[in-house]
């Protein structure tokens, strides 16, 4: 995959917002390995508060719980960087929210952090629709902890236009 610059993101940004907006859609962001960029670069569009909500920063195990409702036993059997994770982090974003469409991401940011099982760039996403069912993808990003994080806020909006598809 080919690391997104700033316009680059920007440009994935409009995009998504112009279909969330088209499609009267709400947005939250729950973000553990992206820190609030992906907030971040909806927000830097003009506009963007008709169809974003709120953003949550989850690095750690108490916030993933305490924010988004993350079972204890979840994160002890599995791990932050899984899937039964991403999904009850998208999940608890929209019931901690007032949006109607929520993105979810967790991963190994790098450059320490990973192993074996799960190296530096992996990544998971999820996207959701309020009363739907979460989809959930796995990502192996290459490159730096920026390109990763870039590569991982791409693919979180580029996922997006699924949901509204």
């Amino acid at each position: 995959m080919i690391v997104p610059n700033d316009a680059e993101l920007d440009a994935i940004a409009r995009a998504t917002g112009e279909r969330l907006l088209a499609a009267r859609q709400m947005l939250v962001t729950a973000e553990s390995c992206t820190g609030g960029w992906i907030a971040k670069a909806v927000t830097d569009v003009a506009g963007s508060s008709a169809w974003f909500d709120c953003g949550m920063a989850v690095y750690s195990y108490e916030a993933k719980q305490a924010m988004l409702g993350v079972n204890p036993h979840t994160l002890e059997i599995h791990g932050a960087v899984s899937r039964e994770t991403v999904v009850e982090m998208v999940s608890g974003a929209l019931v901690h929210s007032g949006a109607t469409i929520a993105v979810a991401v967790t991963g190994i940011a790098g450059p320490g952090g990973g192993t074996e099982d799960k190296p530096v760039g992996t990544v998971w996403v999820a996207w959701k629709r309020r009363g739907g069912y979460p989809r959930a993808e796995v990502f192996h990003f290459e490159g730096d902890r920026d390109a990763v994080r870039r590569q991982t806020v791409a693919a979180a909006l580029r996922g997006l236009e699924h949901q509204l598809a």
